[in-house]
């Protein structure tokens, strides 16, 4: 349910333009698209049939677009971007440089979302491609839904660390033991990164006393710092977060990991200037995301 105002809006069209196209969709169709329930209007059941073939049309569309881009050579191009916000000050910062360098004549619109919104913006065609994660065991992981024609790509793959105060009694071992942790306060991250912090400590044989949450990693750290609990971050947080001289950051066991992944609509691989994008972000290393070795 919601209005032809908004929709009009999200698309970036005129309310008269989106009513003439459904209309005219109406009438070629022949069947009723929407129906009006009070001020708002809801899909038919013809009009959700429709509706899920939509991004495969998109998708169809974009790669037309590509064949075509393909003959005059890739010279220009607008690529619309989300990413997380973690990577907004590590992995984007890096992929703009590096295209402005080698395909100049390329725009990427870049826009900051955790994972879920991102993907929801890829399937409404607001977003080309997005800069995502997800742990091991994500029962919310939509990374790969191929049903939908999305497909996935993984990027690379870090490990996660603890973050004590640097006055510890653990701070000094080389690797901590989190089950040595289980009756510490604990400041978590995102609500996925959460997650993972409750299956890992299950791991360990205790469940962790989380004291404050915050999705901004260098609130963690400080937090840490100051002595209000232990932490547990991606060694990307570590990039786009200095490490204040009250923080020691150490590996822990049972380790565990996040992989970081690349999503678009299956006809992307066809258009040239996400093409590119794609290329530049795989070409990209370790050393240009400058994860922290501990």
């Amino acid at each position: 349910t919601g209005t032809i105002t908004g929709a009009a809006r999200l698309l970036g069209y005129s309310q008269p333009a989106v009513s003439q196209h459904v209309q005219r969709a109406e009438a070629r169709l022949n069947v009723p698209l929407v129906t009006r329930v009070g001020r708002s209007v809801r899909l038919t059941e013809a009009g959700t049939v429709l509706a899920r073939h939509a991004l495969t049309i998109a998708s169809a569309l974009e790669a037309a677009s590509g064949d075509l881009a393909d003959l005059a050579g890739l010279r220009t191009g607008t690529v619309r971007l989300a990413a997380f916000p973690t990577a907004s000050s590590t992995i984007v910062p890096r992929l703009l440089a590096r295209m402005a360098s080698e395909h100049p004549g390329v725009r990427v619109n870049y826009v900051e979302a955790q994972p879920p919104e991102a993907v929801a913006m890829l399937r409404e065609g607001s977003i080309d491609l997005a800069i995502t994660f997800s742990y091991p065991g994500d029962r919310s992981d939509p990374h790969v839904d191929s049903a939908n024609g999305l497909g996935s790509e993984t990027l690379f793959t870090e490990d996660t660390v603890v973050v004590l105060a640097a006055g510890h009694p653990l701070a000094d071992q080389p690797s901590v033991d989190l089950a040595g942790l289980s009756d510490e306060r604990w400041i978590a991250g995102c609500p996925r990164c959460r997650g993972h912090l409750l299956a890992v400590c299950e791991l360990a044989g205790f469940a962790p006393a989380i004291a404050f949450e915050t999705d901004n990693a260098s609130a963690v750290i400080n937090m840490v710092a100051s002595g209000l609990g232990v932490a547990m971050l991606p060694r990307l947080a570590l990039v786009a977060a200095a490490v204040p001289p009250g923080a020691v950051i150490r590996p822990h066991s049972p380790a565990s990991a996040r992989s970081i992944h690349l999503i678009a609509n299956d006809g992307a691989r066809r258009v040239p200037s996400l093409a590119a994008t794609s290329r530049v972000l795989h070409g990209l290393d370790g050393n240009d995301w400058g994860l922290v070795t501990v």
